[in-house]
């Protein structure tokens, strides 16, 4: 269950924000391969230059982003012909709201669907703890597992947590990822670490 101030958290430049959602009858929204590509591709093409992903996990009904609003929004500003005092908050907001109508079109046009398919408003909780970074990415990596989508999460290809370790490249900020653990290595052992439980105050859904 959503925490009441997650619905209503404002957005602002060089702050780290965990945005997640899921459908609103808990159907799937992802039903083959390219429904999950499609979505991450909407992502970057309505986001970009607004946000930076730091972590991810799509799952069947649902969704998690660990994301950091840009520093200074005025060339996004500037090249979008957006007045210079507007908001922060209402960019992103429009932004994620269009990114979601377009994604939501496009899967009932496909799947012969109609209405609404996001719970409204999405949710998004503001993250400014080192120590609550750190853990939300293993929460957001590890929760395929959590749900019981598959035995070991490291297998699931809808999450951050194979891009970060392949070398391809994405649209993540995986150096600063890698580096927030101390290292690959460092990154790896968290995630191989059983240890590492999220206490309650983590797992925010």
């Amino acid at each position: 269950m959503a925490k009441v101030e997650h619905y209503y958290t404002q957005f602002e430049e060089g702050y780290f924000y965990h945005i997640y959602n899921c459908t609103i009858d808990k159907k799937l929204m992802f039903k083959n391969d390219g429904n999950y590509q499609f979505f991450l591709r909407k992502f970057t093409q309505y986001l970009n230059g607004v946000l930076e992903i730091y972590s991810y996990c799509l799952l069947p009904n649902h969704f998690h982003f660990l994301i950091r609003v840009v520093d200074n929004l005025s060339d996004y500003k500037s090249t979008n012909k957006i007045l210079d005092t507007t908001p922060v908050h209402e960019i992103v907001s429009k932004q994620l709201r269009i990114f979601f109508q377009s994604y939501a079109l496009a899967f009932n046009k496909q799947h012969e669907r109609s209405g609404t398919l996001f719970q409204t408003p999405f949710k998004r909780a503001l993250v400014h703890d080192n120590d609550y970074i750190t853990q939300l990415i293993y929460y957001i990596n590890s929760n395929p597992q959590k749900h019981k989508i598959v035995r070991d999460f490291r297998e699931w290809k809808w999450s951050s947590y194979q891009s970060i370790i392949l070398d391809e490249p994405n649209t993540l900020k995986k150096n600063e990822v890698i580096d927030w653990f101390g290292g690959i290595n460092e990154y790896i052992d968290f995630h191989n670490n059983g240890k590492f439980l999220l206490n309650a105050n983590f797992v925010i859904e």
